[in-house]
């Protein structure tokens, strides 16, 4: 795509479109300043293309272009600050200058994958799946304990219900004796009539 001339179409001695001026902005503290030798040649290129205007009045010029790098710089940094609040980028920020200081204090190197992706997901996975097998394990024998004492406890019912049942048993057949007894007593009461 072709560049845009910056300066207006009526002018035509404006200077070719050089490769974009990249300024300095720090993430963290959004203060954008133009470096002064780019300052300079940024306000040559502006009065090049006003230079009609430049000559009739250049302390007027000046003080255009100053507004226009004021307004400019306080619209980059509105925008920055604006970046900032929608990404939640102070947060993430604050995170990375966490992550930093953690990692000074490392005495092994960081993990870098070895170009295997084989390699890498089985180093990754393998430890987690390791831990996840001894919980597991761990799991089951709790598991098979509680198991084990209701087994035991089920036991110890069926054998209480066994008792119970011999008891009961025991207790119908003594009634049905003294049923038997009572019903041949009263029988010999009716017989001597």
């Amino acid at each position: 795509s072709p560049h845009r001339s910056p300066c207006p179409p009526s002018h035509t001695q404006c200077p070719p479109p050089s490769a974009p001026q990249s300024l300095p902005v720090s993430p963290v503290a959004p203060p954008v300043s133009l470096h002064v030798h780019s300052h300079r040649r940024l306000y040559q290129r502006f009065a090049n293309c006003y230079h009609r205007f430049y000559r009739l009045q250049p302390e007027m010029t000046r003080s255009i272009y100053d507004q226009f790098i004021s307004q400019l710089q306080a619209s980059i940094k509105e925008e920055i600050q604006e970046v900032k609040r929608e990404g939640n980028l102070e947060e993430l920020f604050n995170s990375l200058d966490k992550i930093v200081e953690e990692a000074k204090d490392q005495e092994e190197p960081a993990w870098r994958p070895s170009g295997i992706p084989e390699e890498d997901i089985r180093s990754a996975v393998v430890p987690y799946l390791l831990k996840h097998k001894s919980y597991l394990q761990k799991v089951l024998r709790e598991k098979e304990e509680e198991n084990r004492k209701l087994a035991e406890s089920v036991l110890a019912g069926r054998d209480q219900i066994a008792k119970l049942q011999q008891l009961i048993d025991t207790r119908r057949q003594a009634w049905q004796a003294i049923s038997k007894e009572q019903r041949e007593l009263i029988m010999t009461f009716k017989e001597p009539q």
